[in-house]
């Protein structure tokens, strides 16, 4: 089957999901700079985590350009990423209220962690459904970025018993690193696609 609906669903959820982290930033109860002080630790959250679900539909938009169909397993994969990207608005506004504190900012690094392992996954189940020999196989090799983005969750999170802040500069650190969209794929089509204009002419 295409995976037009998968796409489409996909981009729904996430919709949502930026939504809802946006319906809980309280309206200030004043006209001052003074009444928007206790807003910022929730602000800074939200702004954090609009970040991270923009990286992520970025880079599922991507991964699903090289992918020409989807079977069971990737629609299955694809709702365990969304189940985590689901809980997004929780642990944020939860960290947020709560102004970094040790235990909500473990489970929103936890909840980070979770989501890039089940993006991981689904990275995993496309290729297994493409073949060793596709497109998708060749970009999605061993990279950099992934090693570097585990190390960093998995300092973090025990981190936060010591110094959560350190844990949140982390977090802050992985999304810089994901800013720009994972051009491997990009690369890979843009390649396809010059081999096949060489072959027509």
């Amino acid at each position: 089957m295409e995976s037009n609906r998968l796409e489409a669903f996909s981009d729904g959820v996430l919709a949502i999901i930026i939504t809802i982290m946006v319906l809980e930033l309280k309206v200030p109860q004043g006209d001052g700079w003074a009444a928007l002080r206790p807003q910022l630790p929730v602000f800074l959250a939200y702004v954090l985590s609009f970040i991270y679900v923009g990286i992520y539909w970025n880079n599922h938009h991507h991964l699903f350009k090289a992918c020409e169909t989807v079977n069971g397993a990737i629609l299955w994969a694809n709702l365990h990423l969304m189940f985590w990207l689901s809980l997004f608005p929780f642990v944020t506004g939860w960290m947020g209220e709560n102004h970094f504190t040790p235990l909500p900012t473990a489970a929103y690094g936890f909840v980070l962690s979770m989501a890039a392992f089940a993006y991981y996954l689904l990275g995993r189940a496309i290729v297994r459904q493409q073949g060793p020999g596709s497109l998708i196989a060749k970009a999605l090799g061993a990279g950099w970025k992934e090693v570097v983005s585990t190390i960093c969750y998995l300092v973090a999170i025990p981190l936060v018993l010591v110094r959560p802040w350190l844990s949140d500069l982390l977090f802050i650190f992985v999304a810089i690193l994901w800013v720009v969209p994972d051009r491997r794929i990009e690369i890979a089509l843009a390649a396809k696609a010059t081999l096949a204009d060489r072959k027509q002419s």
